[in-house]
């Protein structure tokens, strides 16, 4: 990734607010609620607001992000809620996770850019065992008419960095399909996503 990349978040997460809220996403709320925990990780969790809410689940949380200032976020909120997390920073393919070792994979608004996106949706189905959840929501395709409407409710402005279904069903095909849609939903998550918006949820068990 470029360092016009790193630098963008790294400004973003050097701010006293948190960019994105404290509370964990709604949808991830609703979905480990109905699951037993066990080990789960968190691409792309800058501040750390939904590994830390894992983690207070009972989880063992694991996260990374290419960004120093999203860790150091993410250390602080998880000490003012006494949990631990294991946070690395860095790209994909530099870190050390091994096959199969989570029983969750969560991709809350984890858009990476668009040439690595399907490789790292790729690479991580590798890291989940046989049986396990992936809980994804984030932008689709769609949601440009949106941001364009109101810069408010945050998200990428390129479009191949979006999502359709078409591209969640190709990038993990090897799962059942427990919920799959693209729907409109109001944000209301820190200073970066308030608003309208258009995501794509899905909730897959790999085979």
């Amino acid at each position: 990734m470029d360092d016009a990349w790193l630098n963008r978040w790294n400004e973003r997460y050097s701010k006293e607010e948190f960019a994105f809220g404290e509370e964990p996403n709604l949808f991830l709320k609703e979905q480990l609620e109905k699951l037993k925990p066990g080990k789960i990780l968190f691409p792309a969790e800058g501040e750390g607001r939904n590994a830390i809410f894992a983690a207070k689940l009972g989880w063992d949380a694991f996260a990374f992000d290419i960004s120093i200032e999203g860790k150091k976020k993410a250390m602080r909120l998880a000490e003012k809620n006494q949990v631990r997390i294991d946070y690395q920073v860095g790209e994909l393919q530099t870190l050390n996770f091994k096959s199969e070792q989570f029983d969750a994979i969560a991709l809350i608004y984890a858009h990476f850019p668009a040439e690595i996106k399907s490789s790292y949706h790729k690479t991580l189905n590798g890291f989940l065992r046989k049986g396990g959840m992936i809980l994804f929501e984030a932008f689709s395709k769609k949601h440009l008419e949106y941001v364009m409407k109101d810069e408010r409710v945050g998200g990428p402005r390129e479009l191949p960095m979006l999502f359709s279904t078409e591209e969640i069903q190709a990038d993990f095909p090897n799962y059942e399909i427990i919920e799959l849609v693209e729907r409109e939903i109001e944000l209301s998550e820190g200073l970066y996503h308030v608003g309208k918006g258009s995501v794509i949820r899905f909730v897959g068990r790999k085979n």
